[in-house]
């Protein structure tokens, strides 16, 4: 195993595109951190340069703490999992998982062994003299993971691994990524856009926009302490609300003017002296209770979607053009859509954004 260290990493394109501005990330022995954001946000990027795959345009890359930047992608001893399973097709599934071991020129008994071990860790060894054909695509991918598996290696990298699964079968990957992530404890980068997945899998989840790591920490704290308005708009489902509003104080309590509306909530304290004025104010789903009628701590509007979910509802109110908010109900909610709804927002759950996008107090 192995602890793997981003300090200022850069990559620039011919041509003068930034793919990734001054990453800095590091990933303990045995953790599973996962990368997430959008397309095109560099995610992949940073994995390719981890493996050896891309050149480092600057920083430094430590790998078990020694420099990788001018190793091989052999010589680094990590293993790649790509979503396209990248399996040779005229090999069985024993073929497969010993072709790596084959190729460092291992005696055949002790790729027997590995291969087998690495089969039973997988569930996978009523499938060893199949084909990859002859399999499905969940056990493909597992077969995929256990060639990179048997080499043992240092670091495990995984871009977008179950991209090519339908949603019944990302579940169940998604869960035995987990269990095995766990029993093996080895050191896992894992590439998704999946926010969810994000979620559920990572120890800590790094979050990245544009080429820049907007927030890294567990799962809670980004879901909790979102950093900015982006990490706080792309993580959650559905995400939180965020919404414009001019923020004072009087006294004790936090007033907020919503288009028309006015809001007296307590926390005045949660403004930062000077930060009165235009601000971006956000509130998850969960927090929002719908009421019988309009209050201090409430907005008002008009319920134009009612999503029935069975374990949950999702009220879709819009308060005033351009604003429109999602709250979440527990069971199936028996309002009407149409209907006047007022929302309390829980204060203690509201989270406010500078003009800059960023997380006041």
């Amino acid at each position: 195993m192995a602890t793997v260290e981003l300090e200022h990493i850069d990559k620039t394109y011919p041509g003068g595109g930034r793919a990734v501005i001054d990453c800095n990330l590091g990933v303990a022995d045995g953790e599973l951190l996962v990368l997430v954001g959008p397309s095109g946000c560099g995610k992949s990027t940073v994995l390719r340069m981890v493996a050896g795959l891309e050149e480092v345009s600057a920083g430094t890359i430590r790998i078990g703490g020694k420099v990788a930047n001018d190793l091989t992608p052999q010589q680094r001893n990590v293993a790649m999992v790509f979503q396209d399973y990248a399996l040779y097709p005229f090999l069985s599934v024993r073929g497969n998982l010993e072709f790596p071991l084959k190729m460092r020129g291992m005696p055949r008994p002790e790729r027997a062994r590995r291969a087998a071990a690495t089969a039973a860790l997988l569930n996978l060894t009523p499938l060893l003299e199949r084909l990859p054909k002859q399999i499905s695509g969940g056990e493909r991918q597992r077969v995929a993971m256990g060639r990179a598996l048997v080499r043992e290696p240092a670091v495990f990298l995984l871009d977008e691994p179950l991209s090519n699964l339908d949603a019944k079968l990302r579940v169940q990957m998604r869960a035995e990524i987990g269990t095995l992530q766990r029993r093996t404890r080895t050191t896992m980068l894992y590439v998704t856009h999946d926010q969810v997945e994000a979620m559920t899998l990572g120890d800590r989840v790094a979050l990245l926009d544009r080429g820049r790591l907007q927030q890294i920490g567990t799962p809670r704290e980004l879901y909790e302490r979102p950093a900015n308005v982006f990490v706080a708009g792309f993580v959650g489902t559905p995400p939180m609300n965020l919404f414009a509003a001019r923020a004072s104080r009087d006294g004790e309590a936090l007033i907020l003017q919503v288009a028309d509306q006015h809001l007296r909530l307590p926390g005045a304290d949660r403004l930062p002296p000077g930060a009165e004025g235009a601000l971006t104010i956000g509130i998850r789903p969960e927090s929002l209770a719908p009421v019988s009628r309009g209050a201090g701590d409430a907005l008002t509007g008009t319920l134009e979607q009612l999503e029935l979910l069975g374990h949950e509802s999702l009220l879709h109110v819009r308060i005033a053009a351009g604003i429109a908010l999602i709250g979440r109900v527990d069971g199936m909610s028996d309002l009407t859509v149409g209907a006047s709804i007022s929302l309390r927002i829980a204060p203690d759950a509201l989270h406010i954004f500078g003009p800059d996008g960023a997380a006041l107090r």
